[in-house]
């Protein structure tokens, strides 16, 4: 038997209320309670920027809702009404999402690292005893047209969720549960499905081009009409280390004589078009001068490596972490840096004499969230470059040029326009 579930409407004072009693609990003060908001119309209310982790929402409706940078971590959402709702830049670690309803919700940048969106559905059982189906308006486990464009969908569980034409891209979905979903028509464009399970998933349609699917279980997957190109695969992309003739650690060795020796002795490493993923660790290294364009370095560890002046045009770099690195002069023209950790990386020019300097040039590259933290970025060429969602917090962008860069959404400080930043023709730059 199914009965409908009349929701009780709160207004915004009484939900500050509430919330402001559950940021009390949060922080195990005098008075405060968790906030049980189960079966509420929140429709349209304003939660931003608010601590409502563990908070009880089942079965509410907060369509059109704003949530956005909020702390959801651990809350229940089970068979919520979630259409249209603001989750930009929200934390739902590990939140009860089964059953949700998210078409058209907004989840741009969410975490949503081991979340559950499987599918759900709510009984009670009445003064009799006999358990009743709960019908509320919405639909469960459904994300038709929600925008989950990167966001932290880690070891997520969305198997059997509906999610036609959603936007996935550029999402962090490694290890997630996809067995027997239906995304037909949706957009995974550069999205890292790293050992996700799509067991019987129906992605017909679907676009998958530039998507890491290295490790994804894919069996009895329907990819009829999708796009898979530029699809980053366990097979080789290129030529393999194997190839080079000799182990990559003597070729190494070699460099590092040449380079130590100004050309006299060793020789230079080229690792042009090579798929280096299952290479040495690269960690430190003296990679000054290296020459790699086009080469797969995915997902590598490359921190506190030295690549000054070298050359890595056109290099797929995304997911590699270059934190500390000494990267003055490189060359990275048209480089996939996406979701790369490239935090206090010094990039300013390699300077020869007081009359040369070569300046690193970037210009073309795709930075779409990395982090750039603390990374010096002086009189670098990002010309060109998409730095949507980037962190470019505490940056040095003396003589930037960031002419033409897409900086939607980056994590920008309002002092480095003072600080001879050139911004002519940046898109979408968000403070």
């Amino acid at each position: 038997m199914v009965q409908n579930r009349t929701l009780k409407r709160l207004d915004q004072a009484l939900l500050d209320q509430a919330v402001r009693r559950h940021e009390m609990f949060r922080n195990a003060r005098v008075g405060g309670a968790r906030a049980n908001l189960s079966f509420s119309d929140l429709s349209g209310l304003d939660l931003s920027g608010r601590d409502l982790a563990h908070a009880d929402f089942v079965g509410a409706s907060l369509r059109g809702a704003n949530l956005a940078g909020a702390r959801l971590d651990c809350a229940s959402f089970f068979v919520s009404d979630l259409r249209q709702a603001n989750f930009d830049g929200a934390s739902l670690i590990k939140a009860d999402l089964r059953g949700a309803c998210l078409r058209g919700a907004i989840l741009v940048g969410a975490n949503l690292f081991e979340a559950d969106l499987r599918d759900g559905s709510l009984a009670e059982k009445d003064r009799s005893g006999h358990l009743h189906m709960v019908q509320i308006d919405s639909t469960p486990a459904e994300a038709d047209g929600a925008d989950l464009s990167g966001a932290n969908l880690t070891n997520a569980r969305m198997s059997g969720i509906m999610a036609i034409h959603t936007d996935f891209s550029d999402a962090v979905m490694r290890g997630c549960k996809l067995v027997r979903a239906t995304m037909r028509g949706a957009n995974f464009t550069g999205s890292n499905m790293e050992g996700a399970d799509l067991s019987g998933a129906d992605l017909r349609g679907a676009c998958l081009r530039g998507a890491v699917l290295t490790g994804a279980i894919m069996v009895m997957t329907d990819l009829t009409d999708a796009d898979v190109e530029e699809a980053l695969t366990d097979k080789p992309v290129g030529r393999v280390v194997a190839e080079l003739g000799r182990s990559l650690e003597d070729l190494l060795a070699d460099h590092m004589i040449w380079v130590g020796s100004s050309g006299a002795q060793g020789a230079m490493l080229d690792l042009s078009g090579f798929d280096l993923r299952h290479a040495p660790s690269l960690a430190h290294m003296c990679l000054t001068m290296l020459r790699a364009a086009g080469a797969t370095l995915y997902g590598l560890d490359l921190s506190g490596v030295q690549l000054q002046a070298a050359v890595l045009d056109k290099a797929d770099l995304r997911g590699a972490t270059l934190a500390d690195g000494d990267l003055r002069g490189i060359s990275l023209r048209n480089a996939k840096l996406n979701n790369g950790n490239l935090r206090n990386v010094n990039l300013r020019p390699l300077v020869f004499d007081e009359q040369r300097s070569r300046p690193a040039d970037l210009s073309g590259a795709k930075l779409r969230y990395a982090d750039l933290s603390g990374a010096c970025l002086r009189s670098v060429n990002l010309g060109n470059a998409d730095l949507s969602f980037a962190n470019l917090r505490g940056c040095d962008l003396a003589r930037t040029d960031l002419t033409g860069a897409k900086l939607f959404g980056a994590k920008l400080e309002r002092r480095a326009l003072a600080e001879g930043a050139i911004l002519d023709g940046v898109a979408g730059l968000k403070l």
